[in-house]
């Protein structure tokens, strides 16, 4: 039988399954159920300093090869948010999972100042959006800009001590390779990669967007090889682990971004085509993929299509 426990860093995950921010994780109950179903862990909704209403309906549609959303960023606020993450993080333990919180910020000294909050509660690790597509609101991403990511990274880890930071990549960037390679000289212990791709669909007969906000951020199946590109230039520039997202719906998804370098596997839209119950069948899957190909654990997949 394969072995999928996924070592990331010094933390140990049953499986390499991570539910992603926005999903589901937006109560203690419904963190708690996504654990309970089989995530090696799971992510809660990204919060900001304060509430946050977001874009208004309609925010998300399938356009027929993934999702394009425009949520904006809904949130209760860091403190908040900070209460529900005390709430879920004992009932997601026992479930066998781990937590990870998520925080967006709109200027560079804000990213300290909710990190410290979120990171009072100790989540096993802090998830940091630089780059979300669709807050036209808050300028260009973080992520945009090597100099602004490292500044980013840099207050995060100074808030947090010696709590581990996921730092989340855009797509849309120059050199992906390089851009994580700076973060990493920041201070990040790991890379989550990648975000939503920034598109738009158009109703013909209406003459406009089908988003409120226009612009939104294509993920699902559409997003696959381009996540499977920027993991795989990541893991070619950097040394620290990378949690590979976008457009995982499958067993033999999740071997494809293991085998372009990622460590862990986030799972985002899937939940939408399959249900949560997805996190029961995919590590089935992968398992049933592994020992067809004689493949032992996951070490001996990662980086095999480098």
């Amino acid at each position: 039988m394969a072995d999928i426990t996924c070592k990331l860093g010094g933390l140990n995950l049953r499986n390499p399954f991570v539910l992603a921010s926005g999903i589901i994780g937006t109560s203690a109950s419904l963190l708690q159920r996504a654990a309970h179903v089989g995530c090696g862990a799971v992510t809660a909704k990204s919060c900001g300093l304060l509430e946050r209403e977001g874009h208004a309906n309609p925010t998300v549609i399938d356009w027929g090869h993934g999702l394009i959303n425009a949520i904006g960023l809904t949130n209760p606020g860091a403190r908040a948010m900070a209460e529900m993450l005390a709430r879920a993080k004992g009932p997601v333990h026992q479930e066998g999972s781990l937590l990870f919180a998520s925080i967006f910020a709109k200027t560079l000294d804000e990213f300290g100042i909710i990190a410290e909050i979120i990171a009072a509660v100790q989540p096993d690790l802090l998830e940091v959006d630089i780059s979300c597509p669709n807050i036209g609101d808050y300028g260009l991403p973080f992520a945009a800009h090597e100099g602004t990511a490292a500044r980013a990274t840099e207050q995060v880890k100074k808030a947090v001590g010696d709590l581990p930071v996921a730092i989340k990549l855009a797509p849309n960037v120059p050199d992906i390779g390089k851009l994580a390679r700076v973060v990493e000289q920041a201070g990040a212990n790991f890379i989550t990669a990648v975000n939503a791709m920034p598109g738009m669909i158009i109703n013909a007969r209406a003459g406009r967007p089908v988003l409120t906000n226009k612009v939104g951020g294509i993920s699902g199946y559409a997003l696959k090889p381009i996540a499977l590109h920027c993991v795989a230039e990541i893991a070619r520039n950097v040394s620290i682990p990378v949690i590979g997202v976008g457009g995982v719906s499958t067993g033999v998804d999740a071997v494809e971004m293991i085998m372009a370098g990622a460590t862990a596997v986030g799972v985002g839209s899937a939940v939408y085509y399959r249900g949560v119950d997805v996190f029961r069948s995919l590590p089935e899957e992968l398992v049933t993929f592994m020992n067809e190909e004689s493949y032992p654990d996951l070490a001996s997949m990662r980086g095999k299509a480098l």
